[in-house]
């Protein structure tokens, strides 16, 4: 189940406040000796974490399914980068990693407890549920906090971000568990989306990227160029340059921005008034790379200026990067004065 983001914290009776974790999503499944860790989009967790395996055997209930978040805590809060090098293709690697930056994983629903699922329940029996199932749970298992209180919700959304969380996850009693669907909410401390990179272009110094191409898919599977990601170091110019190169080859074959007739969203390249004269030549990238990305304003159906690059995730898929995550509210002063719904 997915959250979609808000602007304000939510306040009324019978909603729940959790931190939000700024770590890989992931479900649990455990029967028995048997112990599969997956992530949202079903890419196998297990092998990248093998100091997990062990605990959550040892924690979890025999027959069980739960949501929550593997994270890495550092000296100084979360390390999603610490995290994100733990997805590495060497056993030798991963082996290393699990002793010298050990993973946590925090729990925060639980979908399935022995022959019962869980999912048709309502939000506040799964929750007293998880409660019991890990009463005894030592870590590195862990049950995240939740409070009914806004206040509660508040503190630790101005008193957490130091410590690298994310914001706060919204979710009310009622709500049954949904699959793929954005029927929780999410405040953040800055407005990102993870978007595709589908393509870049060079610096005008040369060998080096200038900006990434984004996009994000709409309801009809359309992938739309949405902007750009630049305002890079020279450091991160020759990173980016390094990071994209394996992805350039075969790039243009079904490329959704290249090719014969229409193409079905928007693509990069197009000429403006306002890009006259302008080099708007592009290089694609195979549509596999999703990068986080923090913006300022969506005007209708792209972002307005110039996004920041915050980090890539290798956790997400590019299916994953649709419009849906984003919350467009129409401002109250507009819909004061001209009555529009958005």
């Amino acid at each position: 189940m997915l959250a979609k983001l808000t602007r304000e914290l939510p306040e009324r009776e019978g909603l729940y406040y959790e931190p939000k974790w700024d770590g890989f999503r992931c479900i649990v499944f455990r029967d028995g000796d048997d112990v599969v860790l997956g992530s949202r989009n079903e890419k196998p967790l297990t092998r990248y974490f093998p100091e997990l395996v062990d605990s959550l055997r040892a924690n979890l209930p025999d027959r069980c399914v739960l949501d929550g978040e593997i994270v890495i805590a550092g000296p100084a809060g979360l390390d999603f980068d610490a995290l994100s090098q733990r997805i590495h293709p060497a056993d030798s690697r991963v082996e290393l990693l699990a002793r010298t930056t050990p993973a946590s994983f925090v729990a925060f629903d639980l979908l399935a407890l022995g022959d019962d699922d869980l999912q048709v329940e309502p939000y506040a029996v799964r929750r007293r549920t998880l409660e019991q199932a890990l009463a005894s749970a030592t870590p590195p298992v862990h049950l995240t906090p939740v409070t009914t209180r806004p206040d509660v919700a508040r503190d630790w959304f101005s008193r957490f971000e130091g410590a690298g969380l994310d914001g706060v996850v919204v979710k009310d009693g009622e709500l049954h568990y949904q699959p793929d669907k954005r029927a929780m909410m999410k405040v953040k401390h800055e407005r990102t989306a993870d978007c595709v990179v589908g393509g870049f272009r060079w610096h005008k110094s040369g060998g080096v990227v200038g900006s990434l191409l984004l996009g994000l898919f709409d309801g009809a599977g359309g992938l739309h160029h949405v902007g750009v990601a630049s305002g890079f170091s020279a450091a991160r110019r020759a990173e980016f340059a390094e990071t994209l190169e394996p992805y350039r080859s075969d790039a243009s074959s079904g490329h959704p921005w290249l090719g014969e007739g229409t193409p079905v969203g928007r693509v990069p390249g197009g000429q403006s008034r306002w890009s006259a004269g302008k080099d708007l030549t592009w290089e694609p990238v195979r549509i596999e790379l999703v990068a986080e990305v923090a913006y300022d304003h969506l005007q209708v159906d792209r972002f307005r200026h110039a996004t920041s690059f915050v980090r890539w995730r290798p956790d997400r898929g590019p299916e994953s990067c649709t419009y849906s995550q984003l919350d467009t509210p129409v401002p109250t002063e507009l819909e004061e004065v001209f009555g529009t719904r958005g």
